[in-house]
């Protein structure tokens, strides 16, 4: 095909991609093991693990304790047995401690289920061995928690731990009674606000089955029906290349989640185009890891958070999904109309149409792996039937549609290829839900929430723009060094209630903070998604994460829009309100795009920058005057623009 050429890379790209995930994304830093047989235990055991998870979304789990217990105990197995203890540590082999872990951590769920009337019925009065067994999953948590992702969450965990013992030393607002380590154990171990939490419950249901579907999918060869479809709808455009990673990366990140994993996984393809096109290599790097960050608020699958918010709200999956179009859409409106302009500015073309994938050629050999993701809408939204047989169901489709034609076929090995990364993936996620279970165990026994709640409205002067600020910040310095499920819950639990008290609905208070627990993987100075894209591009890692605030700055805006304008989230309003504020936010969304660039048609000064800006601002909210004065500002500059792109071409003619 005459495409070919387009998406071949050099053999040293697999390396390369290796590389930049093991060194910005701590999670896929896992041994490989000398031994074969040793490395097929290990292979065989994490498909019973996903087999366990698959098997019981079907028939039903065991009871609440005996299912997170078991759930915890195999993903701390695992991640004993993948991670090593330290950068020193042999990475072909255990040592005899990671031994002595996994064995604990299975103690744990023996004792669990050896007793489990005695366990629960002790809830609130534990006894001697209730405690030793609890220090015990905390310890083995928290150290499974720091080979993952570092000491960043350990340190809080231990933090919150030392508050809940000492909080009758604490300054007046953050003092409570203080509790004895019986007490913590007790909430964290026996309790279902702790590690058994809400967290853990959707890491061990919903999150699992999520990402086995990526799994199962990312072996049918639905990566490259992406990048084929994407190049055969937008390459041949002005700034193509940009195009295809934009629409590429969100397709694939709606599904894996991971943005730093998108970003080596696609960027590899795509940042070569973009620069061969003629955008900087900043610029490339930047409109990747953009893209990549926003498949986390693209729906239908979104992130692993997403199913956290509908767990802790008490909604439906399906309100989350249909929430977010809206805004997910708007953000990479945001980011495409940056692209088109750049694109104008500098005069970059598209790859002639001879060279890429013809729509039906790639429908015809790829278009059935579309069949799973229209059945899991319709699963989502339609049937009424719950997310976990959904997602069942969905595996299934998948597999039995890749059947359909040679090309995506998947053999025997496939999938339990895919069952094998599937869990492997899960373990990063679930460990960080069973860490953050310490720090919200000990927010809700202890009250820490309503009080931060009420410091942050006191520290925002009761005022909501203030406040949002204030949790925006919030949220983006907890994800400089937090994966984002872990940021997303912890300012979950502390910040939203305070949007919540001033008036905020629940599900805009908690999409606010998900959208910027994101964020923060592209905003520097720890910007992971944005320095990944950097090791790809060449260009330098601070400038390619600047740049990929400026193309995200719609992403920064749109949480404000849908906070003040709630009808943007579909949150009680009617089609017809529904219609006239996405439009006025769309057109808020392109002037923000022109502000960012400085052109439309000819290059803007800084005033019609600023007045650009002024009318995106203006269109935010729902108030009509307001939406008056924007268009007027749309029309001023439209206008303005024309007349001097006609002096420019005279001039140049």
């Amino acid at each position: 095909m005459a495409h070919e050429s387009l998406i071949q890379v050099d053999e040293n790209v697999e390396a390369l991609q290796t590389n930049l995930l093991e060194k910005f994304d701590k999670e896929s830093k896992t041994r490989k093991f000398g031994n074969k047989s040793f490395e097929h235990l290990v292979y065989w055991t994490a498909i019973a693990i996903a087999l366990y998870h698959f098997i019981t979304s079907f028939v039903g789990y065991p009871a609440t304790h005996l299912h997170r217990s078991l759930h915890v105990g195999m993903m701390l197995v695992m991640a004993f047995v993948l991670y090593p203890a330290t950068k020193k540590s042999s990475r072909s082999k255990m040592a005899w401690y990671d031994y002595v872990f996994s064995v604990l951590s299975m103690a744990v769920v023996v004792y669990i289920w050896s007793d489990y009337a005695g366990f629960i019925n002790r809830m609130g009065m534990p006894n001697t061995m209730d405690v030793i067994m609890g220090t015990l999953l905390i310890l083995l948590v928290m150290e499974a928690s720091r080979r993952i992702s570092g000491l960043p969450l350990v340190i809080l965990s231990a933090l919150f731990l030392a508050y809940g013992l000492l909080g009758n030393y604490m300054p007046s607002i953050f003092m409570h009674r203080g509790y004895t380590w019986a007490n913590l154990v007790n909430h964290a171990f026996i309790n279902t606000e702790g590690i058994y939490g809400t967290s853990v419950n959707v890491a061990a249901s919903y999150i699992f089955l999520f990402i086995l579907f990526g799994a199962v999918m990312n072996k049918s060869g639905m990566g490259q029906f992406f990048n084929d479809i994407a190049l055969a709808l937008a390459g041949h455009t002005k700034g193509g290349p940009a195009k295809v990673a934009v629409i590429a990366s969100g397709f694939l990140g709606s599904i894996n989640g991971s943005a730093v994993a998108n970003v080596v996984t696609t960027g590899a393809f795509t940042i070569p185009l973009m620069k061969k096109t003629g955008y900087s290599d900043e610029f490339s790097g930047a409109v990747e890891a953009s893209s990549s960050v926003g498949g986390q608020l693209l729906p239908p699958i979104m992130g692993a958070a997403a199913f956290i918010m509908a767990e802790m709200l008490g909604i439906r999956y399906s309100v989350i999904v249909v929430s977010a179009a809206i805004p997910a859409l708007l953000y990479y409106l945001g980011i495409l109309v940056q692209v088109q302009l750049r694109a104008s500015k500098d005069q970059l073309m598209g790859i002639p149409k001879a060279e890429l994938p013809k729509v039906k050629d790639v429908m015809k050999a790829r278009g059935h792996l579309l069949i799973p993701i229209i059945f899991l809408l319709y699963m989502l939204l339609f049937s009424g039937t719950t997310v976990i047989f959904g997602a069942f169901l969905t595996i299934v489709v998948t597999i039995l549609v890749s059947m359909i034609r040679p090309e995506t076929r998947m053999s025997v090995k496939d999938i339990l290829d895919a069952f094998n990364e599937g869990t492997r993936s899960v373990v990063s996620v679930a460990v960080a839900c069973a860490v953050v279970g310490i720090i919200i165990g000990v927010v809700s026994l202890t009250g820490f929430g309503l009080n931060m709640a009420n410091a942050i409205i006191q520290l925002g002067s009761t005022n909501l723009l203030a406040t949002l600020v204030l949790t925006m910040v919030t949220c983006m310095i907890l994800g400089m060094g937090l994966p984002s499920i872990p940021a997303y819950l912890i300012t979950a639990t502390m910040a939203a209630p305070a949007l919540v008290q001033l008036g905020v609905p629940d599900l805009a208070a908690h999409m606010f903070v998900f959208y910027f627990a994101m964020f923060a993987n592209i905003t520097p100075p720890v910007a992971l998604a944005s320095f990944a894209a950097a090791g790809i591009s060449g260009g330098d890692p601070m400038k390619t994460g600047l740049q990929s605030v400026k193309l995200s700055l719609a992403g920064f805006i749109v949480p404000y829009m849908f906070v003040f304008n709630t009808s943007l989230l579909l949150i009680d309003t009617s089609p017809l309100i529904a219609l006239r504020v996405t439009f006025t936010a769309i057109v808020g969304v392109f002037l923000i795009g022109i502000a960012a660039e400085g052109f439309l048609m000819a290059k803007l000064n800084l005033l019609f920058r600023g007045l650009a800006l002024v009318g995106a601002m203006m269109l935010i909210t729902e108030n009509v005057y307001q939406d008056v004065i924007g268009f007027a500002i749309v029309v001023a500059i439209f206008l303005v623009q024309k007349v001097k792109a006609k002096r420019v071409s005279v001039v140049t003619s």
